[in-house]
């Protein structure tokens, strides 16, 4: 399979010490390509640098709900400065959280419209995070949409066919994550799964994030990395009835077009 991750956070510093190394496991397990993840304004800065000097890379510029309180203008200042590289391919990730409300919620929409802003302003697609927030999310970004002509994909989806739908008729893409492999808490997703048009389905690993728990044999250790991507894959395909290659195949065709990407 020719693999592309559209959301991994290798700027974190869990990846710090073996970084290179995650990278040749990656690419050896068919992940040719990867979307860096910037959640906070210093992380874009260095998801950005660390893209630039990969030609297989690519990041985002946004700053994530949890940390939506330390979005001043000079930070919405440097975001929209970060979009104007060419390595930076979506405004994001930005959203609502009110699973842990690191953020007052206020905040979160304050942040959350400010980067719908910047995306409307400059064109690009939007990288976007939910989670337990829908109905103040989905309300934010309808009434934006017609402004955004780059369009969204909803990142880490995690809920249902209600919400899928609804995210589909607005025209917005989704990424699945190794929540679809947890048996513990995955059923609603995966009962959504099957209704994603292959044009807007991508996968993701949300990578140290989210391991799949269908792996085996199991890691020796919790961090998820990009390489484990295909596990990803092979459950998506399974739910859809599918080989895993036409999945794999969709989401790079689809993260083509979405992020403009070679290929």
């Amino acid at each position: 399979m020719r693999l592309t991750d559209i959301g991994a956070n290798l700027a974190s510093n869990q990846f710090k010490g073996d970084r290179e190394e995650v990278l040749a496991r990656a690419r050896e397990a068919g992940v040719e390509r990867l979307v860096i993840t910037g959640s906070d304004v210093e992380g874009a800065h260095d998801a950005a640098d660390l893209a630039e000097a990969d030609g297989g890379m690519w990041s985002t510029a946004g700053v994530h709900p949890h940390n939506a309180k330390d979005l001043d203008a000079a930070g919405l200042a440097r975001i929209r400065a970060l979009c104007d590289r060419p390595e930076v391919v979506a405004v994001g990730e930005c959203g609502l959280d009110y699973n842990r409300d690191y953020s007052p919620r206020p905040i979160q929409r304050r942040a959350f419209e400010d980067q719908l802003g910047v995306a409307a302003e400059i064109g690009l697609p939007l990288f976007l995070h939910q989670r337990d927030a829908h109905d103040d999310f989905f309300a934010i970004l309808r009434a934006a949409w017609p402004d955004l002509a780059g369009g969204a994909v909803v990142h880490c989806f995690t809920a249902g066919p209600r919400e899928a739908e609804e995210y589909l008729e607005l025209g917005c893409h989704l990424g699945i994550t190794g929540w679809v492999c947890d048996e513990r808490r995955g059923d609603a997703l995966r009962e959504a799964v099957p209704l994603i048009p292959a044009e807007r389905l991508m996968i993701e690993t949300d990578a140290p994030y989210l391991l799949p728990r269908t792996i085996r044999p199991r890691p020796a250790t919790r961090r998820n990395e990009p390489m484990h991507l295909p596990w990803v894959a092979q459950e998506v395909a399974a739910l859809r009835d599918e080989d895993p290659d036409a999945v794999a195949r969709a989401s790079w065709d689809a993260s083509a077009r979405f992020f403009g990407l070679p290929g």
